[in-house]
């Protein structure tokens, strides 16, 4: 396909380690608060990988070492098997969660400032664009104005530009956010074509719903350190069918009752939640009720997910804007 195709590397490419990305024991902080505490982790290259956590875990942080845009204050870091310096950027595509485009320049203009300033020839440069072009659906507005895309067609422009100089590795920060349904679901049909191309992807989001359906591998972070990390399902092993998500006060011998009601997996108590994954809520939250009557003042049911294995595995929630009652 188009994109795939466009987004594969050239055969003289530098060949990538098994890990596209390593850390160990990584380490940063603002104006003394430490944004990662301790961070260390693998990712496999050509893997889907999701940094799952609420704002201000450390997420975007990480993107940003890993980009070579700041160094750590301790720790290492290797990505395409070497430290990040100016010298890798050819090798890495970037999107970030604020968008960088110049709304008095063309969509071809975009492309092509980007690519001498990574010091693509003329030839080669004028090819990829029509390449990037067309694979994100923007081939009839390269003359338009940025100013007159829709914030879609701009995200999908930020994602031509990434890819122009075909990278090995692709780091996204909240990719989707602020997009309608449509054009979050034509990015994403792009990034999964690009990943099926042999490109790493690595995104950081709080929603779940992506993270659950698109990513191989997801992390979970917290307070800047690794919670956790595996697939999508085999971080929700074991979790019952519902989740129960009650604010309230709750005492102490009331939620060693709950613990022990059959069809209950793990009880978190984090004041004022109490978060439950259960067989059934239309038993579970009748009895609940019965037994905690007025110290419940607001209740949230729906399918487990990978929020509620995070909650379990780190007993917070994530924040995400999926996560609305």
């Amino acid at each position: 396909s188009r994109i795939m195709v466009a987004a594969m590397r050239t055969p003289e490419a530098p060949a990538t380690t098994t890990a596209a990305v390593e850390t160990h024991d990584l380490t940063f902080a603002y104006d003394g608060r430490r944004a990662l505490d301790g961070l260390s982790l693998t990712i496999g290259a050509g893997s889907l990988f999701g940094l799952l956590g609420p704002n201000g875990s450390g997420k975007s942080t990480l993107l940003t070492i890993l980009a070579g845009l700041r160094p750590p204050d301790s720790g290492s870091v290797a990505v395409l098997g070497q430290a990040p310096d100016p010298g890798l950027r050819t090798r890495m595509g970037l999107l970030f969660q604020e968008t960088s485009l110049d709304p008095l320049m063309t969509v071809g203009e975009t492309l092509s400032l980007h690519g001498r300033l990574y010091g693509m020839g003329s030839a080669d440069l004028h090819r990829r664009t029509s390449e990037m072009l067309a694979a994100v659906d923007l081939a009839d507005r390269a003359r338009s104005f940025v100013r007159t895309l829709s914030g879609g067609m701009k995200r999908r422009l930020e994602l031509a530009r990434a890819l122009l100089p075909p990278p090995e590795l692709l780091l996204l920060d909240e990719p989707t956010t602020g997009l309608d349904p449509d054009s979050e679901h034509a990015l994403w049909a792009h990034l999964l074509e690009i990943n099926r191309g042999g490109v790493t992807i690595v995104l950081s989001t709080n929603k779940v719903g992506e993270a659950d359906r698109h990513c191989d591998t997801v992390a979970f972070i917290h307070a800047g350190r690794l919670a956790a990390q595996g697939s999508p399902a085999k971080l929700k092993a074991g979790l019952k069918h519902d989740a129960v998500w009650a604010e309230g006060t709750f005492a102490p011998d009331l939620l060693d009752e709950v613990r022990a009601w059959p069809n209950v997996g793990r009880l978190t108590w984090a004041p004022p939640v109490l978060h439950a994954t259960v067989d059934s809520s239309a038993s579970f939250v009748p009895r609940l009720f019965e037994a905690a009557g007025e110290a419940i003042t607001s209740i949230r049911l729906r399918e487990a997910t990978l929020e509620d294995a995070y909650f379990e595995i780190v007993g917070a929630a994530l924040d995400s804007p999926e996560a609305a009652p």
